[in-house]
């Protein structure tokens, strides 16, 4: 349950050179009003779907004469990046916490971040140039799409609904995927580009090679890929390593409970236990707009506590304070004699997921908790914590837990431009 100093020369201040620099003026201003025109003219073609381009908070233009490519297609800073690398986080993300992220030797950077922000956007890394990454995970909605299935760039519906991202970098099992098929964050990065549903670079349309044979040919990716790695050459692994160092920084801890959880955690030894999160977070030290209500806090108890001290256990599966998934959890009951283990994604957004479960099965959380308390099946796969029937709860419990879930929304992940689409052409 991701300069270059000029020397100045002085020159006479003759008439000749006064009539020299107007002139010079004139053109400037002329083509920097051409260049504006231009880029107000822009649709949004490389970005997700029809979601609108969020501009940088610092979108000064690129050098033109090293990226002009970056400078046409991208509102990018290159030379003032947004923070992917040491992001301002709440007290409780802590070092021993940050420590038991799933890095590999593929170390996020600033530069590695952005052109992943960008791979992650663009609907020309689809075969029709119709789909992106961000189509289905979708940042508004914590990066996921509400629809049961997602489309795909032919029209065509994919067969598991899908994941949210925030916190990814915290499940430490390092299998990714509903079904854990891919070995790690780098290695899922890809397969939906090569999904013959999802954006088509299969077999049949000449895989990753045709691909990179495209990204080659627009003209931002070389100037990207070699101010990011040093090296315009496109592969698989750059492609790999910039996707997973992007969704890594997806750190989700600006929710309503992560507010409150942090009055908490400084109050009391400043360290993350079962204490801590045990302690109720509807009390007057907590300011009145993270305050819980009964419900709230009601819900948090039952989903802290475990079962045999009168809670419902949820938190030993689904770990606090990231709710990314315990990696040594199995499945949850959903069908009889289930044989697949599945892996869940963190639980933070989950309100706004729309759908549940690895097939979307569920439209509402309320189902999602009925099942808990009433439907769990038996199977090789089923986890020995949740018996079979599911864990006894009331109506109340049931709303009670939902309300809490619903504190676990962060909009901050969901609004913030570093994750934004950056295109605007």
């Amino acid at each position: 349950m991701a300069d270059r100093k000029l020397k100045h020369v002085t020159a006479p201040n003759t008439p000749w050179n006064q009539s020299l620099r107007k002139r010079k003026l004139s053109l400037l201003h002329g083509a920097w009003m051409l260049l504006t025109i231009g880029l107000a003219a822009c649709g949004g073609g490389g970005g997700a779907g029809s979601t609108a381009s969020q501009p940088e908070t610092n979108p000064t233009p690129t050098t033109t004469s090293t990226t002009p490519g970056v400078a046409t297609y991208l509102s990018l800073n290159l030379n003032a990046l947004p923070n992917y690398v040491s992001p301002d986080l709440p007290v409780h993300y802590d070092t021993a916490l940050l420590a038991t992220r799933n890095v590999t030797t593929n170390i996020t950077t600033d530069k590695g971040a952005t052109l992943g922000r960008v791979l992650f956007n663009d609907v020309r890394l689809s075969f029709n140039n119709t789909k992106s990454c961000a189509s289905c995970h979708q940042q508004i909605n914590g990066f996921v799409d509400q629809n049961q299935f997602s489309t795909g760039f032919a029209g065509g519906l994919t067969t598991a609904h899908a994941m949210r991202l925030g916190n990814v970098a915290f499940y430490q099992g390092n299998s990714m995927f509903w079904n854990k098929r891919a070995t790690s964050l780098e290695d899922q990065a890809t397969d939906p580009i090569q999904n013959a549903i999802e954006m088509g670079f299969d077999t049949t349309h000449g895989g990753l090679t045709a691909l990179i044979s495209k990204m080659q040919a627009l003209p931002y990716y070389p100037e990207l890929f070699a101010w990011a790695t040093g090296d315009s050459t496109i592969t698989e692994t750059k492609i790999q390593n910039a996707l997973a160092q992007f969704q890594r920084s997806m750190i989700s801890a600006d929710s309503k409970w992560d507010r409150a959880y942090a009055v908490v955690y400084a109050a009391n030894g400043n360290v993350n236990s079962a204490q801590n999160f045990g302690r109720s977070l509807a009390g007057a030290n907590i300011p009145a707009a993270n305050r819980f209500s009964a419900s709230e806090d009601n819900g948090r108890d039952l989903f802290m506590r475990g079962p045999n001290n009168g809670g419902k256990g949820c938190a030993g599966c689904h770990q606090p304070p990231t709710f990314a998934l315990d990696p040594n959890s199995k499945s949850n009951g959903l069908d009889l004699n289930e044989t697949v283990i599945f892996k869940s994604p963190s639980l933070k957004n989950v309100a706004l997921s729309g759908h549940f479960m690895h097939d979307g099965r569920f439209g509402t959380l309320e189902q999602v908790l009925n099942h808990y308390a009433s439907g769990v099946k038996a199977g090789t796969a089923r986890d020995n914590r949740l018996p079979v029937g599911g864990i006894a709860m009331t109506a109340q419990e049931q709303a009670d837990i939902v309300a809490f879930l619903q504190t676990l929304t962060d909009t901050t992940l969901n609004t913030h431009n570093r994750f934004a689409n950056p295109f605007i052409k």
